[in-house]
């Protein structure tokens, strides 16, 4: 089957040669077995089906294979903040399963209330209202109708290259081709725009580039007067690509001018990921309504939801969400610990002072190696852009899918985004001794794979 380019975009794929010439080296025949009773019975699908490897334990920073193999997991479809298997979390999950394993919707419990105070207590400014649901997506489709319902307008504005999940709701305003194509017609109305950093190409690096991404933007709501809602995500979580604080306290303002609402989509980002709870708080801003998941419940239970501004709580005489799991007792209890957990071990101050070493360690490692183009970090989220030019700055795709498996044979698992973006995504108990471990294992194959190439 062709590889296509936009099948790069999210993450790594599933049918590339490498991967399976990865596979036949390194994994038992018991694990191929599996595997391919796996592919028999789940339909496939791009970067999942067929899948990579077994799992059978998770724990800590490490995942481990049917065949023994630990691998520190960098990727961990950012669950894992608190690590896997965390004592804290599942003690909570255990004991709220004997107490009250599952909560009929119309009825609350002790446990929601908790967590719906404790969210409430840790945003900044009147973001006071909370609605949970079992997943991001399905949040993101929370949103997107209570901005609708509050604002009387149903077009959205987000940017291409975007992720917001996987329904038909939330490709619809995401801008990936791997879930959007071949889809056919989607929601009407979900407007989009370049990236931030798209316009570099055009106008170079600075705040020419970022003034004139927001110019068009303005240009759109000067045009659109029906544009109810703005969705972003405040750092692009899959290749790292960070807006500065000016970018997005100027699209606070175009959004106060024009009367449209700002939602920010943290669901693999908040919760400690870039030093701070949530991403926001970097820009000294206030969203209208904050998405988020992932993460939220420890690595263990699936929990997502938004955090809205009190007077937004105008839909009453409608069902916004009303999922079956909607406050899950379990999932209360596992986010509530997670929360509770990054508190209690101070992991937000952990998580700035490894952001400033990974830093200056990865730019170190550029300043040596002529095929690293570019790197990105905020807090314990980085990216190693790998280039064929860093004057062109073509993507190096086949030499970073080659470091990505060469690193998984020294013990090292990360995502690839974008095609040649190292993306990694450490548990926030990492130590800077894991990590460095980690840039080892990284440096030495980026070295070894540019050494191949010039030679």
């Amino acid at each position: 089957m062709e590889i296509k380019s936009f099948s790069r975009t999210e993450g790594d794929i599933n049918l590339s040669t490498e991967r399976k010439g990865w596979q036949e080296a390194h994994l038992s025949q018991q694990t191929l077995e599996v595997l391919e009773e796996d592919s028999r019975y789940f339909l496939h699908q791009s970067m999942s089906t067929p899948c990579m490897n077994v799992i059978t334990n998770a724990e800590g920073i490490y995942i481990e294979d049917m065949d023994g193999r630990k691998f520190m997991d960098f990727h961990g479809n950012s669950v894992h903040q608190v690590g896997y298997k965390n004592r804290f979390v599942i003690d909570a999950v255990k004991k709220q399963l004997d107490d009250l394993p599952f909560l009929p919707r119309r009825y609350t419990s002790p446990i929601a209330v908790q967590l719906a105070e404790k969210l409430v207590e840790l945003t900044p400014g009147n973001l006071n209202k909370v609605l949970l649901t079992p997943g991001g997506t399905s949040a993101i489709g929370l949103a997107l109708k209570l901005a609708r319902k509050a604002t009387g307008k149903f077009k959205t504005i987000s940017t291409w290259d975007s992720f917001h999940g996987a329904s038909l709701d939330a490709i619809s305003v995401g801008g990936e081709g791997v879930f959007r194509n071949q889809m056919g017609p989607l929601l009407p109305g979900t407007e989009h725009l370049m990236p931030f950093n798209s316009y570099r190409c055009i106008f170079g690096n600075g705040a020419d580039s970022e003034r004139k991404s927001l110019d068009y933007l303005e240009y759109v709501l000067q045009r659109e007067e029906d544009v109810g809602a703005i969705i972003m995500e405040p750092i692009r979580s899959t290749d790292v690509q960070i807006p500065p604080k000016s970018y997005f306290q100027r699209l606070r303002q175009l959004c106060d001018q024009y009367g449209v609402l700002l939602i920010l989509d943290e669901i693999p980002t908040a919760f400690g990921r870039t030093g701070t709870m949530f991403v926001h708080e970097h820009y000294d801003i206030v969203p209208d309504i904050v998405v988020i998941g992932k993460g939220f419940g420890g690595g263990v239970f699936p929990m997502a939801g938004i955090i809205a501004r009190e007077d937004l709580d105008i839909a009453q005489d409608i069902s916004l969400g009303h999922y079956t799991h909607e406050k899950s007792s379990v999932g209360c209890a596992a986010a509530l610990a997670t929360i509770e957990f990054i508190e209690n071990n101070r992991l937000l101050a952990h998580a700035t002072r490894m952001g400033a070493f990974l830093e200056q360690r990865l730019t170190e490692m550029m300043d040596r190696h002529e095929i690293i183009g570019d790197v990105r970090v905020k807090g314990m989220l980085a990216g190693i852009e790998l280039v064929t030019s860093r004057l062109t700055k073509d993507r190096a795709i086949e030499a970073t899918e080659k470091v990505m498996y060469r690193c998984m044979e020294r013990g090292l698992s990360f995502k690839v985004s974008n095609g040649n973006v190292i993306t990694l995504v450490p548990p926030l108990i990492t130590t800077q001794s894991q990590l460095e471990q980690a840039l080892f294992i990284i440096e030495d194959v980026i070295a070894e794979i540019s050494s191949v190439k010039t030679t």
